[in-house]
């Protein structure tokens, strides 16, 4: 729970009352067109300016303070100087008013003093149990009839809709409205949350999931108050109804992130890491604005697509095979008519028709050739929606066109969007399709980029369920190899430590022995049995490859001498002060593919587990993926699925497809050591050695970073 907030939200946008401490009569002012609105959008409840300046604030009585105003308001409306804004917050919280909305500007967004300024308001808010939106931010609206609440600077109401809108971005604020406006997109409410020093994300995420009146909730976020309950918030959200998200901005990388592979990979990749844990809790993330208002407004409409499988018909070919190539990016299928259709439609055509998919029934067809195809197209189980390109010519008006589309959406379940070309204007037409359930697109690309969001939600509602599971490990050999660390002072386990906690929780390794002398590891290779890998022990150390400290395919004790020597001087000239505990020789593992998998304990969002084609070209290849601990069966098989490079996995050229099954319990046994030890921030397995199916998964290096003792 943020801090300045309650657990409900109605004292925020269901006010019976609204106080306006800053309003004003003078052009130009923030209090002057905020308070004008709220009259203006026909607030249901009482309203109340607050300003010993003046008498009177747009034909209104006007209070001098809080405490001349003859009873509490539910909501109090803050555009004052900074400075003064914590003392009128007291007022407030005195009077018994719940709820506040922090216009003013001028705190941690303009530094120090300003953030402590920002500390001082939480701290009263949250004295008088008060929930807080802002500071710094454009207000909120509510446009439910028994409601009509237009907190905000902008002059313009959007019509009502089912569209709830977050931002962070109050400068955003008032174009988003306009461009509602102009594109007929109707809002139920709509939040700027400015400094995020209340109310923010996430609390408007169970609020707004609990809204019947909102159907879509869209975000604007430059970066994130908690990640993990985010994302928690929005896997239960998402469950009920769509969440959008664009997500701008970047993190620099933390000082931690070159410690690992697993590290460098999270920090470096760290807008990769917000599409997979979007992805995780069913958010769907646009790339633009525009994209993200023209997706809202399909799943505004209601249309479901239950399935990928989309018919494309167009009068012309150009627009069709826009609109097909736009499908396949979107994750959409094309499938061509069955025969049986193509029979039944040939006659109806021009000889010249093209019946595939597109279906382009070329500029000769009128309208009524547009409804008979387009049910006869519907009508086929082996496809999901359908989108309808449009050219009006001389023997079919927009008017007949659109018609025949919605003669024939009102037959069906399926989603149906169209997409009007003309020299005309064809904005009368527009508007009768979508207010009869129709949505419809200048561009096709437009339509099809909404229809692929639509088609993952349905994956995503539908998607298998799996619960979390729990592997038995022995926690003695844990508790051993943790104590062992933090008597020695390391917080970089050595190999031998950290191949003892992970066996412990059932990874597996190769057979291995520590020597000190090239004699022993002779011997010890004699038992092990050739071939061999020679690696250094030093916990000073990350990458050994990078210092000459692995050699591999040592075939026989020549071999294993020369490489001995080699890895000596390579050591001396690239390691000189590193403290060398030894070397150890490691059954060298036949065959499988190089993977990684490992995790980092991020601050924002716990810990994150990584995936990908390991071995030495892992940071030049960037072959990865990330998710959320803990980790369902699931989303194990996803991560697996979702790298370029998962064909290699699977088998390619006559090759063995690899343990699979094995490689998802790795992830999710990885997964559970990073929810039940805390005190390991870094975990980085690489390689890891998957074996052809059946044959396992073997650990060949591995890389424990612990938390800096508090001792």
């Amino acid at each position: 729970m943020s801090v300045g907030r309650t657990a409900g939200l109605d004292e925020l946008f269901r006010p019976a009352s609204v106080a306006v401490i800053g309003a004003s009569n003078k052009p130009g002012k923030v209090g002057t067109s905020l308070f004008r609105n709220i009259l203006q959008a026909g607030f249901r409840g009482v309203a109340y300016p607050v300003n010993p300046s003046w008498k009177s604030v747009s034909g209104v009585r006007c209070y001098r303070g809080v405490a001349d105003l003859p009873e509490a308001p539910d909501l109090g409306v803050i555009i004052v100087p900074a400075p003064t804004v914590p003392d009128v917050v007291d007022e407030l919280g005195r009077a018994g008013t719940r709820g506040v909305v922090i216009i003013s500007a001028g705190f941690r967004e303009v530094g120090e003093a300003g953030a402590a300024l920002e500390r001082e308001v939480v701290r009263r808010a949250a004295q008088h149990s008060m929930s807080l939106v802002g500071p710094n931010c454009f207000g909120v609206l509510n446009t439910d009839p028994e409601v009509s609440l237009n907190a905000t600077f902008s002059e313009n109401l959007p019509p009502r809709g089912n569209i709830a809108f977050v931002s962070q971005s109050g400068a955003l604020c008032a174009g988003i409205l306009q461009y509602g406006i102009a594109e007929r997109i109707g809002f139920s409410q709509f939040v700027s949350v400015g400094n995020r020093a209340g109310v923010d994300e996430n609390d408007l995420l169970h609020s707004l999931g609990s809204d019947p009146a909102t159907k879509v909730i869209l975000l604007y976020v430059e970066s994130l108050a908690n990640g993990r309950r985010f994302l928690e918030a929005a896997h239960e959200v998402t469950d009920k109804k769509p969440v959008l998200v664009i997500k701008s901005g970047r993190t620099a990388a933390g000082e931690r992130a070159a410690r690992s592979h697993t590290g460098s990979l999270a920090q470096s990749g760290r807008d990769q890491l917000y599409d997979a844990l979007f992805e995780q809790s069913g958010v769907l993330r646009a790339d633009t604005l525009g994209d993200l208002f023209r997706t809202a407004k399909i799943f505004a409409s209601g249309l479901k697509l239950n399935g990928p499988r989309l018919a494309i018909l167009t009068n012309s070919g150009g627009p069709g095979i826009v609109a097909a190539d736009a499908a396949i990016r979107n994750g959409l299928e094309l499938p061509a008519p069955p025969d049986v259709i193509r029979a039944e439609l040939a006659p109806r055509l021009p000889t010249i028709a093209a019946l595939s998919n597109p279906l382009d029934m070329t500029a000769d067809v009128g309208a009524e050739q547009y409804r008979e195809t387009l049910r006869t197209l519907l009508g086929n189980p082996e496809i999901d929606g359908a989108l309808v390109i449009a050219t009006p010519t001389g023997t079919m008006t927009g008017q007949s066109v659109a018609q025949a589309i919605l003669d024939v959406k009102r037959t069906t379940e399926k989603a149906v969007v169209a997409c009007l070309f003309g020299l005309t204007d064809l904005s009368h037409e527009v508007e009768f399709l979508e207010a009869e359930g129709v949505p419809a697109f200048t561009f096709p690309e437009e339509a099809v980029q909404g229809l692929g969001s639509l088609a993952r939600y349905h994956a995503w509602r539908t998607r298998p369920r799996t619960d979390v599971r729990t592997f038995p490990i022995d926690r003695t050999a844990v508790r051993v190899a943790l104590d062992r660390a933090g008597h020695d002072g390391e917080t970089v386990l050595p190999e031998y430590v950290a191949r003892s906690l992970l066996t412990a929780y059932g990874l597996s390794f190769p057979k291995v022995a520590r020597v000190t002398t090239v004699e022993d590891a002779i011997r010890a290779a004699e038992e092990i049995g050739y071939p061999v890998v020679l690696k250094v022990a030093s916990p000073d150390i990350s990458h050994k490859t990078d210092v000459g400290g692995v050699a591999v395919g040592l075939e026989d004790g020549e071999h294993l001498r020369a490489g001995w020597e080699r890895m000596h001087r390579s050591l001396r000239a690239a390691a000189p002060t590193a403290r060398i505990e030894g070397f150890e020789v490691e059954a060298q593992v036949a065959g499988g593919k190089e993977v990684l998998v490992g995790f980092q304990r991020d601050p924002d969002f716990g810990p994150i587990v990584v995936f990908g084609m390991g071995g030495i070209y892992v940071e030049i290849l960037r072959d990865v993926t990330f998710r959320l601990a803990p980790l369902r069966p699931l989303s194990a098989r996803r991560m697996i699925e979702s790298i370029r490079t998962f064909a290699l996995l699977k088998g390619v050229r006559g090759e063995a497809p690899s343990d699979i099954v094995m490689l998802e319990e790795v992830i999710e046994r990885v997964s559970q050591l990073a929810m039940d030890l805390p005190e390991v921030v870094e975990l980085d397995l690489n390689p890891l050695i998957v074996l052809p199916a059946g044959q396992g998964v073997v650990a060949v290096d591995a890389r424990v970073v612990l938390a800096p003792s508090s001792k």
